[in-house]
């Protein structure tokens, strides 16, 4: 389907309609299934991917760097060291001079208004890689992961068990515009914005899907296709994290949960995971774990929108050149006959 994202930011899953979410799977499987065409075209080629990171991570650094050298490009990492926003320098500065240097900045932040304000004074496309309020990119793998497993995201139903946090509202937003159901389950006191919840959810009327929170986990689960958890206290919660456990004690995907979802139902968590907290060892073990698939996913479907950011979809694998013809031998001239000399 043609879609049009070049130069487009990316800070919310509301940003993106149905048709450009399935556009970036498309892409994201297509990556996926035929690697090795893809790095051999390398149509990220000459683009540099500035990444800046507040807070740490495995997954976000890895997939987006390793992604733009298999795609023929180059990813900057820049430490809270290297920029420190608004105090060495001002968001605005920063972008303005990013935008001198590279094609797209990627950022994972604490306040999801430095990913605003990045946008508001860059040139170049800003992917949000994670901020306190979304999660566009884990969400964007999230999807590739139930399409993987699933078949299709319409009609289907995610039960999201723990805190109403990024994810939370990245999937609530995403799966609206697919036309899929999301049921949040937490403690009273944990719940995703109401805005959101709101927005969601008038999104999903026109797609079909329902969107709704609820506070009983085996109510949450019930008939669920996928079942997704996250940690309990994020980072820049630590402090909250030993009153949390008491309050979300019964929001676990375990053998319990799991017999109120579809029997073919998959475990999916964005790591890392505390286990024992939010999720047992023995379920993320599962044949019907999808974890590690989801963790994955990250590098594929970033790969796919960092292709239609850029603008890049359209470079095919170059043909191989032809085995040059060696050239032709010269044929012997045919030596005059010799006559039998007479004695």
């Amino acid at each position: 389907m043609a879609v049009k994202l070049q130069g487009r930011n990316l800070l919310s899953m509301k940003d993106l309609s149905g048709d450009e979410i399935h556009a970036i799977l498309a892409l994201a499987h297509d990556i996926k299934a035929h690697r090795a065409k893809w790095w051999h075209a390398a149509p990220l080629g000459g683009q540099t991917l500035g990444m800046l990171f507040q807070k740490p991570s495995l997954r976000t650094r890895v997939s987006f760097e390793t992604g733009m050298a298999r795609l023929g490009g180059h990813a900057i990492y820049l430490s809270p060291v290297d920029f420190q926003l608004g105090k060495r320098e001002t968001v605005e500065d920063v972008a303005i001079v990013l935008s001198r240097y590279v094609d797209v900045i990627m950022a994972r932040v604490f306040e999801h208004e430095i990913v605003a304000e990045l946008a508001k004074y860059a040139t170049c496309p800003v992917i949000n890689g994670l901020s306190d309020f979304e999660h566009p990119c884990q969400i964007l793998a999230d999807l590739q992961t139930i399409q993987e497993w699933k078949g299709g995201l319409k009609g289907r139903t995610l039960n999201y068990i723990g805190d109403g946090n990024n994810v939370a509202h990245s999937l609530m937003f995403g799966g609206a515009r697919v036309g899929m159901n999301v049921t949040v389950t937490t403690p009273p006191g944990f719940e995703p914005s109401g805005l959101v919840l709101a927005e969601a959810a008038e999104i999903g009327r026109a797609t079909g899907a329902t969107v709704r929170v609820v506070h009983d986990a085996a109510e949450g689960a019930k008939g669920a296709d996928v079942l997704y958890t996250d940690v309990w206290a994020s980072m820049g919660q630590e402090a909250e994290a030993e009153a949390r456990k008491a309050k979300f004690q019964g929001f676990q995907i375990n053998a319990g949960l799991l017999s109120h979802a579809k029997k073919d139902a998959i475990i999916l968590h964005c790591l890392p995971a505390h286990y024992g907290e939010e999720i047992d060892y023995a379920a993320s073990r599962t044949p019907n774990s999808a974890i590690f698939d989801q963790a994955e996913n990250r590098m594929h479907a970033q790969n796919a929108l960092l292709v239609l950011v850029m603008g890049a979809a359209g470079k095919s694998a170059p043909k191989p050149k032809p085995a040059a013809t060696p050239a032709a031998k010269p044929k012997p001239k045919p030596r005059p006959a010799r006559g039998r000399s007479r004695r």
